[in-house]
């Protein structure tokens, strides 16, 4: 591992030099940022049992140090979505007392798993199972608002997610119609904007909107001010709860959840990041700069704090070169804290909920999700196990039970794929190595040979592969002859792969394609018959594929 491993990235862009056109494109991303987060952090922190202000606060100062410690060049932190669930229930189990000091012991561990090298495992995380756990938080927190969106008079919500729709529909015959109404039309500013104006910030021009119009019409709906009456303006000044054993003891399992939620929300929005900007992030790194944000969010006394897929996002599309812009969001922030805290008191709780049933919808993946659908039964049933244990049970429990389950049906799949070769037929694929696999390959041509199953824990090197070839040649050979087994997450990886190539405008061959991982790349359109990506019989036949693609025939009329 190389001696920049444990450096920030933004010790390293510091040193590749830093100019004032640099700065003036970080500062436009970072403002772009902070009007999207805005209105993100306060439905977050009111949703995870909070108030507003806890989850602003958490953006600047986690947002701050998450972009200043690290390991990507354009990662953006802060509350999210991931957290509510677990927030609520420390909250409602152990005060805000113990949630910080949850939060507290998860800085921590993420150090540790930091400085110990951990952030490769996310790799052993399987694709159904993060995105089954993903879409029940996502159904949980649209849950969550109902109440708010439909102004319902109901003393007390359940935790529970059955009893609470059961209380919902039973308190459905008081729903404020004035109260829907406010919340509809801020859902559909939003949903009109992502549609017709994408580029502006939908969030806060709904936000806005719908309190001006609540404002100037003297409407009859609950808002942030008629709830949280007393939300302090600024930063606290750092303090922390009174420690013992028993506390610790209490919520270290919280703190556990909480850090590895942290850890794979970070980590995956920063190999997405990667992906939109052709560099790579240090994922070590990265979780040590996570683990100092939740420190320094505890002892301001906010709330957990993880890399934001969809802000990072748009930090990116904003035009983003270094972290800068990220550490310029939270100072963004921060003069909104110092200087407009009374605004946020205009705010209908009905707004804030339809910016959150948003949020559930981008996070259910729902296009991922009916993908894995269509795979074996044994996908399906760790996707829908994992999905149901979420929403029903617990998200510890469903992550065990997920990852077990995939692991069991990986080894079961690996039995299956044992073949018996009596020696009689010789292939130069089966052979341990092939030192001249690219004495024959034109300019322009690479190849790589994956040999053994393409699951959940090996599905990420491809991607990092071709990110160390550096030049994009125009076909790239994939061969395949040695893959007895293809899983969901190995599926997702090529599709990534693919994609990834055919913006850079290379082709892919795919050789040797033994019959299961066939059939799988068939369930999701990438078979023989794609447009996408081309099959040859062996390694010759994908040569000679690949000269045709490097030098297509003159048509006869040229």
């Amino acid at each position: 591992m190389s001696a920049d491993a444990f450096t920030p990235k933004l010790i390293t862009v510091l040193r590749e030099g830093y100019s004032v056109s640099t700065l003036r494109a970080d500062a436009i991303a970072g403002l772009t940022v902070a009007i999207v987060a805005l209105p993100l952090a306060m439905a977050l922190g009111i949703a995870s049992g909070a108030s507003p202000d806890k989850g602003l606060i958490t953006a600047v100062i986690a947002g701050f140090l998450i972009s200043a410690l690290g390991g990507s060049r354009v990662q953006v932190g802060g509350p999210t979505g991931a957290f509510v669930v677990v927030i609520f229930n420390v909250i409602a189990q152990h005060g805000y007392d113990g949630l910080l000091i949850a939060t507290f012991l998860a800085g921590i561990i993420l150090i540790v798993a930091g400085v110990f090298r951990i952030g490769q495992m996310i790799k052993f995380i399987p694709h159904p199972v993060v995105t089954g756990f993903t879409a029940g938080i996502a159904v949980i927190i649209a849950s969550s608002q109902v109440k708010d969106f439909l102004g319902l008079s109901m003393a007390q919500v359940p935790a529970e997610f059955l009893p609470k729709w059961q209380a919902y529909f039973a308190a459905m015959s008081s729903t404020s119609w004035t109260t829907l109404g406010v919340g509809a039309g801020a859902l559909g500013i939003i949903v009109g904007l992502r549609k017709f104006a994408p580029k502006l910030p939908g969030f806060l021009i709904a936000v806005v909107a719908s309190a001006v119009a609540v404002a100037v019409l003297g409407l009859p709906v609950d808002t942030v001010g008629s709830r949280f009456p007393d939300i302090p303006a600024g930063l606290p000044m750092p303090t922390f709860p009174e420690i013992s054993l028993a506390k610790i003891s209490a919520v270290l399992p919280s703190a556990f959840t909480i850090a590895f939620l942290a850890g794979i929300e970070a980590l995956l929005s920063a190999v997405v990041a990667d992906g939109m900007t052709g560099t790579r992030h240090r994922s070590n790194q990265e979780l040590i700069g996570q683990g100092v944000a939740n420190l320094g969010s505890a002892l301001f006394g906010g709330l957990p704090a993880t890399g934001a897929i969809a802000r990072t996002a748009t930090n990116i599309r904003s035009g983003a070169k270094t972290p800068v812009a990220g550490i310029l969001h939270a100072v963004f922030l921060l003069l909104f804290i110092l200087f407009a805290t009374d605004l946020m008191a205009f705010v209908p709780m009905a707004a804030l909920a339809a910016i959150l049933f948003m949020v559930a919808w981008g996070m259910s993946e729902y296009e991922r999700f009916i993908a894995l659908l269509r795979m074996p039964n044994g996908d399906r049933a760790v996707l829908l196990l994992t999905f149901g244990l979420t929403v029903m049970v617990d998200l510890t429990v469903a992550i065990g039970v997920g990852v077990t389950l995939a692991s069991l049906l990986f080894m079961a799949r690996m039995a299956e794929a044992v073949e018996f070769d009596s020696g009689g037929e010789q292939d130069t694929d089966r052979d341990s190595e092939d030192v001249h696999q690219r004495d024959a390959l034109p300019k322009g041509v690479e190849v790589f040979r994956i040999t053994g199953p393409f699951f959940f824990g090996v599905a990420g090197e491809l991607l990092d592969t071709l990110r160390r070839v550096g030049q994009s040649p125009k076909v790239i050979i994939l061969r395949m002859r040695l893959v007895p087994l293809l899983d969901a997450s190995g599926v997702q990886a090529l599709e990534e792969f693919i994609e990834q190539t055919r913006i850079a405008g290379a082709q892919i061959v795919l050789s040797g394609v033994r019959a299961q991982p066939q059939s799988m790349l068939e369930r999701v359109h990438l078979g023989p018959a794609s447009d996408k990506l081309f099959y040859a019989a062996d390694f010759a036949s994908a040569q000679l594929l690949a000269r045709g693609l490097l030098d297509p025939p003159v048509s006869a009329s040229t």
